[in-house]
């Protein structure tokens, strides 16, 4: 029996967003064949059990990782009040694109092609966000997403490679994310998990998803490294 992979450490890092300064999580394992960028889902931030698991599964796989609040500990007070800034989508997209040229900046991290993971609402910011920055993203995962949200142009704007995982019993959001692949024009994919509700909180689901994002990004990072 094999043991299982050592934890990549994380490195808390601090990401300026215009006045803001946003906390995040990197994790780079030794030779590092891509990273990928998390937005988290509304109510959520940078500890999401969720996305951390999806994280794990990712730096497993030989990717670097970095999870970071889209809003800073204040607007997070204000939205837990208001719930104003959750669906700002123009918002967390500005700090998915913050947080994409703080990556660009590093020099160690620059070179690895970008990949981004949304959930939910955070889902429609990395759509957004992919399609602004272009060639600039090589892959994008969307878990129990919103990317109606991203609206119709932004949709048909996206460049990289995209995949839709939706939840077999999150019937609404099928719907929702069926409308959003058939506006979009690059490489995309719609996996729905059997049984899995919105949250994917059923035995073996969040796994599934883990899977299939490891097998997207391994896919379409890797060859954006290595082109034909």
């Amino acid at each position: 029996m094999t043991s299982p992979s050592p934890a990549i450490p994380l490195q808390e890092v601090r990401i300026p967003a215009g006045t803001a300064s946003l906390s995040g999580d990197l994790a780079v394992p030794p030779q590092a064949r891509g990273i990928v960028l998390f937005a988290h889902g509304s109510g959520s931030g940078r500890h999401s059990a969720r996305n951390r698991q999806v994280a794990r599964r990712l730096q497993q796989e030989g990717f670097a990782t970095l999870l970071f609040d889209l809003l800073t500990a204040q607007e997070e007070q204000v939205d837990l009040r208001t719930r104003e800034h959750r669906f700002d989508i123009a918002l967390l997209t500005r700090r998915m694109e913050d947080a994409a040229a703080w990556l660009h900046a590093q020099p160690t991290l620059r070179e690895l092609p970008l990949g981004f993971f949304g959930a939910s609402t955070g889902s429609a910011a990395a759509l957004i966000a992919a399609a602004q920055l272009g060639r600039d993203v090589a892959a994008v995962v969307s878990r129990g997403g919103r990317p109606d949200l991203a609206g119709p142009a932004a949709l048909a704007a996206v460049s990289a490679p995209t995949l839709l995982i939706v939840g077999g019993a999150d019937d609404g959001v099928i719907a929702l994310n069926e409308q959003a692949l058939a506006r979009m024009r690059c490489v995309r994919e719609l996996a729905i998990v059997p049984g899995a509700t919105h949250l994917f909180e059923e035995p073996g689901t969040l796994e599934r998803v883990s899977d299939l994002a490891a097998g997207w990004f391994a896919r379409h990072l890797v060859a954006a490294a290595h082109p034909a």
